[in-house]
């Protein structure tokens, strides 16, 4: 079902009711319009032998009836839409203290997760039933943070962050995007949002936290150093390691990922190994340059990689 007419959350739902009241709305006013039209082509048509038929000048009945009528209509409709507002987004309890901040970057999107002290990229973990205070933030241009079956639209502006109360309903996979255009790759600045429940949640925050996996075979080995070697550690972060960079993703646990490349590319060593090889060439605009690896390079990387669980 499309996400939009399946709200997961209580700040969803006042949206999707808002949009059923004025999709219906319309469809009475579209049936009425067209049966008058219809009822009129047919009823007052020209027939043969008759004369020019009688002129009116004016109904002072019927012009109180579609003033008021549609003044009433656009009066329930604001009320709908004040109250989808109010209950879509609720005042924060404490926004000072966010659980999640999330940073949209070109193009990709950054969860932080200030109280476990750790990051992920593209995919963001909640748990079920519970409130989580997100803060949204960008670190270059204007992006737009939604998840239809979770809540509303939210800005990132550059020296504004906004606020946003995510609380959904029940586990699923949910699926985000940006809705700002915001650059070549705007298009693949997708994301997904997971619901487990609590226990679950705790399991994987736990799992977060630590510390790569040192590499144990000769391979991965070699990978680790070309990582280093090839700068690869000023952009991107492996806790344990001395890659501290954050202009890309956190790597640290690169593999507990189902995709990467904003939702472009399924998380499979072949995948990896293309990116590696040529990222341009995969999704043209992007920060990440191509590195001009060999091959043999590629298959250490790839299996260095393939370790970071």
């Amino acid at each position: 079902m499309t996400p939009v007419f399946n709200p997961s959350s209580p700040q969803a739902a006042p949206i999707f009711t808002l949009f059923v009241f004025v999709l219906l709305s319309c469809i009475v006013i579209l049936a009425l319009v067209a049966g008058l039209v219809v009822y009129a082509c047919f009823r007052y048509r020209r027939r043969s032998g008759e004369g020019d038929p009688p002129q009116r000048f004016g109904s002072q009945k019927l012009e109180i009836a579609w003033t008021v009528a549609p003044f009433l209509l656009l009066v329930a409709i604001f009320i709908f839409t004040a109250r989808a507002m109010s209950n879509s987004d609720p005042t924060p309890a404490d926004a000072s203290s966010p659980d999640i901040v999330i940073v949209g970057h070109q193009w990709w999107w950054e969860a932080q997760y200030p109280k476990g002290g750790f990051r992920t990229a593209n995919e963001i973990h909640l748990p079920a039933g519970r409130d989580m205070g997100v803060l949204i933030k960008t670190n270059d241009v204007i992006h737009d943070f939604w998840v239809p079956q979770l809540a509303r639209k939210v800005d990132a502006i550059p020296g504004y962050p906004n606020y946003l109360l995510l609380h959904p309903d029940r586990p699923g996979v949910y699926l985000g995007a940006c809705s700002e255009f915001c650059g070549e790759e705007h298009a693949w600045m997708r994301f997904r949002v997971l619901v487990t429940s609590q226990s679950e949640f705790e399991t994987w925050e736990r799992q977060q936290v630590q510390i790569a996996s040192a590499p144990s075979e000769l391979l991965s080995n070699e990978g680790a150093r070309l990582f280093q070697e090839k700068a690869c550690m000023k952009c991107h972060t492996i806790s344990g390691t001395e890659a501290k960079g954050e202009v890309g993703p956190d790597l640290t646990h690169f593999l507990s990922r189902h995709k990467f490349a904003g939702e472009l590319l399924d998380n499979t060593p072949e995948n990896v190994a293309r990116w590696l090889k040529n990222p341009q060439q995969i999704k043209p605009g992007c920060h990440m340059p191509n590195m001009q690896l060999t091959d043999d390079q590629v298959k250490s990387l790839t299996a260095y990689l393939d370790g970071l669980q």
